[in-house]
């Protein structure tokens, strides 16, 4: 506990206090836009920092919708009218390089950056940086573990078809293997997650948009989509694999349909609160691997904060970004909210190690997971996984790889917002 609460100290004072006052001398209100949060975490830590500032500023909490899409297009809408009222923005970490491609964002100076980047894990860290500058820092992060039923699959092994092959000897109605194969963008998560564990990607050289291609290995890329392939056409995926998101994965493993699942940690949340008497039979383990011998990359989510590029009061903003994501906020928000922090420290406190029994193997995790490409075109690039495909039974690797690699292609060239 002393290191933790020396890295504290040094985190909070690393970041430089401006002085603000609003038009009446009192403090500037900074607005946050953000996506809803149902614990009042987000709220708590707002009024923590207005306190904390001092008078300087105060931060209002501007609830976005609840879906990453409306979220984005909300604003989207906003920053193209170059609205002033924002100031702070809860970014989704695959939005980084498209709002700072946009010059939607302020990057953080060399100073700024330095302190808040330290203790982060790699992963997170990569996510708000583009183009070697830090466009916003990372508040909150999730990976996927996989879930499995300990009755069932004692010793799950560590591969996508060694457990396929696992879950197909169990009884009939006990082996389905849960996952997210709707046409949404954790679609495209598990499908960038299987192949950056193959060994390839989907786009090459992403930040460079003159030379942003498509990646996609012939060999690895078949390989990685062998996987949507094989599980979609096994018995065990189950007859709604192709509209499934984290909601519809989560209620099969709760209800006792499926064997096994990835999914991130709000299922354990969901288990403690709405199916105690599975957690005893519930246990986790680190993200298939799609090679026997190679360790997996998990997906990578999580939330990032960065400064409007319009915000009226960008030293108070800076500052209040930096108080946001504080160590104790990231202890806030994890414990209450259930929110993987984004700092190393954070998960060797012995509250967040009791919101996440499996705290070490999550660190690990997103230490090793692998973010989705920085292009401002991401969201054409989710787009054509999304249309080339689905669903996942139709996938036939062989003849998906060209044509996706075409669709990125022209993704990638089209560069376009919405």
């Amino acid at each position: 506990m002393p290191r933790f609460r020396a890295a504290l100290l040094a985190v909070l004072a690393a970041a430089p206090l401006l002085v603000a006052c609003g038009e009446d001398g009192g403090p500037v209100t900074l607005g946050w836009y953000v996506g809803q949060e149902s614990s009042g975490a987000y709220r708590e830590i707002a009024r923590r920092c207005t306190d904390a500032s001092a008078g300087r500023y105060a931060i209002r909490l501007e609830q976005l919708p609840r879906s990453a899409d409306a979220q984005r297009e909300a604003l989207v809408r906003r920053l193209a009218a170059r609205d002033r009222t924002v100031d702070l923005i809860g970014l989704d970490v695959i939005w980084t390089a498209e709002f700072a491609g946009a010059g939607w964002l302020r990057p953080w100076d060399a100073e700024r950056a330095t302190a808040v980047s330290r203790g982060v894990l790699a992963g997170p860290l990569a996510t708000a940086t583009y183009r070697g500058r830090l466009w916003a820092v990372p508040f909150t992060s999730n990976t996927q573990l996989l879930w499995y039923r300990k009755s069932r699959v004692p010793a799950p092994p560590p591969t996508w078809d060694r457990l396929i092959d696992t879950a197909e000897l169990l009884p009939a109605g006990q082996g389905t293997f849960a996952v997210q194969g709707g046409r949404y963008e954790g679609y495209t998560a598990w499908v960038a997650a299987l192949l950056a564990s193959a060994g390839t990607g989907l786009v090459a050289d992403p930040e460079d948009p003159d030379r942003a291609r498509a990646d996609l290995a012939p060999g690895p890329a078949a390989r990685a989509l062998g996987v949507v392939s094989r599980l979609a056409r096994s018995p065990v995926a189950g007859s709604g694999l192709s509209v499934a998101t984290e909601t519809e994965s989560s209620d099969l493993v709760l209800s006792g349909a499926a064997a096994l699942t990835v999914a991130y940690p709000t299922l354990y949340a969901a288990a403690r609160a709405d199916a105690p008497d599975l957690l005893a039979d519930l246990g986790w383990a680190r993200y298939p691997a799609v090679l026997a011998g190679v360790p997996s990359r998990p997906p990578l989510g999580g939330l990032n904060l960065g400064v409007s590029s319009y915000s009226r009061h960008p030293g108070p903003a800076f500052d209040a970004a930096a108080c946001l994501r504080s160590a104790a906020h990231q202890q806030l928000a994890a414990v209450r909210g259930g929110l993987p922090p984004t700092l190393e420290l954070v998960y060797d406190v012995p509250a967040v190690r009791a919101q996440f029994p499996f705290a070490v193997l999550l660190r690990e995790s997103i230490a090793a997971a692998a973010p989705r490409p920085a292009t401002p075109a991401w969201s054409d690039v989710s787009l054509a996984v999304q249309q080339v495909l689905h669903p996942p039974a139709s996938v036939d690797p062989e003849r998906a790889v060209p044509e996706l690699r075409r669709r990125i292609d022209d993704a990638l060239a089209s560069q376009a917002l919405l």
